[in-house]
């Protein structure tokens, strides 16, 4: 029995899971989980990235004691985007700031204004969101910020966490290509694009690609957390990277969708399709697992129920997610849409507000009560994933029959039968521990634990169970799609 120690930090939580192999199945069991959440400071929003590193490490000290001596690796992956800078002196240099904070206002047209939207896309082959790195690191620039000039290293979210582990400062792949500074062309940094942009490029670190054993444990770490230095393996570092690489497939054309704060949908790939038309349909092309890529939509996703459910705790209302799903259930069908990639739909605030907003906005039945707002959302989120299918269909050349729902989203039952609905395909979900689980295939491959990724997905199929969701009552989802592309932004 080889056992496999994985952290994945969401944007809501994050958890410690040991992985116990066998050869034949795959056993997990979670030692760990604490919350995640932005931190507003003055007019910013930041992540509380040293309570993070200490909740990484209770992870650690806990799987040690649990298991000491059988541990094989770790393995750690977080979401994008986001990244720390370090000093000379490899000083952290200030809180990394959460990609929902306002900064980035404006800063795509002032990218465009510095290089053609075009241009970017064709170097990069990334979808256009003020959220990004790059613009992030161009808003710095833009307001001459001092970290940024006296910044030595870059470091996306978890290569700095893998450097606080092991010492190594390192890209992951998966992770550096959603900062839509990484060239698949070049294989390498877009050196001169960012420089015309005002960014200085002497912060990029060398890229590594998923499956590299980064280096042990560091001594001060292992002694503090009592575990022994351990490799520390970087997997697919972008949370969906590892998702991705869980899919329960054998073969034949299907979608992913990764489903949780975020709605992650599309294909794996061998190259970027960087073309007219996937720039058209402002889609991405991230990094994968064993040389592919993942051809994708970020939509906007659960993020609309989970800032629902916050602002009505805030006001002292609690609710459960079951709770809000069972609401929804009960509530009219297609009283209202909204196009869940609108802008004012990414900051943290009172999103049913928001809701009712657009939707009295666009002309529409203002919903009232919760269950209203929530099947908005639910509904609205089925209908994008209708319109990105058909997107995928269009840029793949044939009908993907079938869409794999995996994360923790694909407990939401309501809207996973949605989804089948309004796309008019099955739907199979599960495993909910995807991200854990291929972060942890991949682990096991750079150390000789299975042969090929296909080996581990075939294991994934032997060790956990999925549900399928046919799709039913597709006439009126047909008529609710055309009143959806109306107000679709």
């Amino acid at each position: 029995m080889a056992r496999f120690l994985a952290f994945d930090l969401g944007a809501e939580s994050g958890r410690a899971v040991i992985a116990h192999l066998d050869g034949e199945r795959l056993y997990l069991e979670e030692v760990h989980r604490f919350p995640n959440g932005p931190v507003r400071v003055l007019d910013s929003l930041h992540w509380d990235v040293l309570r993070l590193w200490s909740e990484i490490k209770r992870g650690l000290g806990l799987a040690a004691k649990a298991y000491g001596e059988s541990l094989v690796s770790l393995g750690l992956d977080t979401w994008g985007v986001d990244f720390g800078l370090l000093a000379a002196d490899d000083a952290l240099l200030g809180n990394p700031y959460h990609y929902r904070d306002s900064r980035t206002d404006g800063m795509l047209e002032e990218a465009f204004r510095r290089v053609p939207r075009a241009e970017i896309f064709e170097r990069t082959g990334i979808q256009f969101m003020q959220l990004n790195s790059l613009y992030q690191l161009l808003a710095m620039a833009q307001t001459n910020s001092p970290a940024l000039a006296v910044a030595e290293t870059f470091l996306n979210m978890p290569d700095l966490f893998n450097f606080w582990l092991t010492g190594c400062k390192a890209s992951e792949f998966t992770i550096a290509t959603t900062s839509q500074c990484y060239d698949p062309h070049a294989g390498d940094w877009a050196w001169d694009m960012v420089e015309k942009l005002g960014i200085p490029s002497h912060i990029f670190r060398t890229i590594v690609p998923p499956g590299t054993v980064l280096d042990s444990l560091r001594p001060s770490v292992a002694e503090e957390t009592g575990c022994k230095p351990i490799p520390v393996v970087a997997p697919a570092t972008h949370d969906t990277g590892s998702a991705v690489a869980a899919v329960p497939v054998a073969d034949g054309d299907y979608i992913y969708l990764s489903s949780g704060t975020w709605s992650l949908m599309g294909v794996e790939v061998s190259e970027p399709v960087i073309t007219e038309q996937s720039l058209a349909c402002n889609f991405t092309n991230e990094g994968g697992v064993q040389g592919t890529f993942r051809l994708l939509k970020n939509i906007m996703g659960l993020w609309l129920v989970q800032e629902c459910r916050r602002e009505w705790a805030r006001v002292g209302e609690s609710y459960s997610y079951d709770d809000l799903t069972r609401m929804a259930g009960e509530a009219p069908a297609f009283g209202s849409l909204i196009s869940p990639g609108d802008p004012r739909f990414l900051s943290p605030g009172d999103m049913p507000s928001r809701i009712r907003t657009f939707c009295g906005a666009t002309g529409q039945r203002v919903p009232e009560t919760k269950g209203q707002v929530v099947r908005c959302a639910l509904e609205s989120l089925a209908l994008e994933y209708r319109w990105v299918a058909e997107r995928l269909d269009e840029l793949s050349g044939c009908r993907l029959p079938t869409v794999h729902i995996i994360g923790g989203g694909s407990q939401n039952r309501l809207l996973n039968q949605f989804a089948a609905d309004a796309m008019g395909r099955m739907v199979v979900t599960g495993p909910v521990e995807a991200t854990a689980i291929g972060n942890v295939l991949v682990q096991a491959l750079a150390l000789g634990y299975i042969s090929s990724l296909a080996e581990g997905r075939a294991i994934v199929r032997r060790s956990f169970e999925v549900g399928v969701f046919e799709p039913k009552g597709t006439v009126i989802w047909d008529e609710a799609y055309e009143r959806y592309l109306r107000i679709r932004q």
